[in-house]
């Protein structure tokens, strides 16, 4: 089989979408691609929440700045092609392409934009910033990288002050 064209990788902030969620979830037995979401449960949601450690965390307009620049300096830094960007107000999409796993490219967008993030002030040390993992698809043709870029730019919602 041939390498992907790129990833579309996304990545929450913790806290902001817990097991039980009306949104549905996935966990580690359940999370093969295609396969249902664990249903909503209000009582495990509930649980989750109490057993949050901080408060979720939300970006503000200059902290979803200092992340996009963070992830754009991981990719001019070590080569990879950001082809699209959206840093939203609980989470991160980027389609990319890079020759290593989408999993050690989404750690090392988290980890550098931890690292600045806590470098400016904005968040604190030891304060845990992202959920666990996060989605890794495989783009692995052209018209697949076309419409993973056009949900990242065009599917987010309302306009959080442009992409990032």
């Amino acid at each position: 089989m041939s390498d992907p064209v790129a990833y579309l990788i996304t990545f929450r902030t913790y806290g902001t979408w817990l097991h039980g969620d009306a949104r549905g979830s996935v966990d580690r037995d359940h999370n093969d691609y295609g396969t249902p979401l664990l249903a909503p449960n209000p009582g495990v949601e509930r649980a989750q929440t109490t057993s949050l450690r901080r408060e979720p965390v939300a970006f503000s307009e200059s902290r979803r700045t200092v992340v996009a620049d963070a992830v754009r300096d991981v990719c001019t830094f070590r080569g990879w092609t950001l082809w699209a960007l959206n840093v939203r107000g609980n989470h991160v999409h980027a389609v990319v392409g890079a020759p290593q796993p989408p999993e050690q490219v989404m750690q090392a967008f988290k980890s550098n934009a931890t690292r600045v993030l806590r470098e400016r002030g904005l968040e604190g040390r030891g304060a845990r910033i992202w959920s666990r993992h996060g989605s890794t698809r495989y783009l692995w043709k052209e018209h697949e990288l076309r419409e993973g870029c056009r949900y990242v730019a065009e599917s987010q919602g309302t306009d959080m002050g442009g992409e990032l």
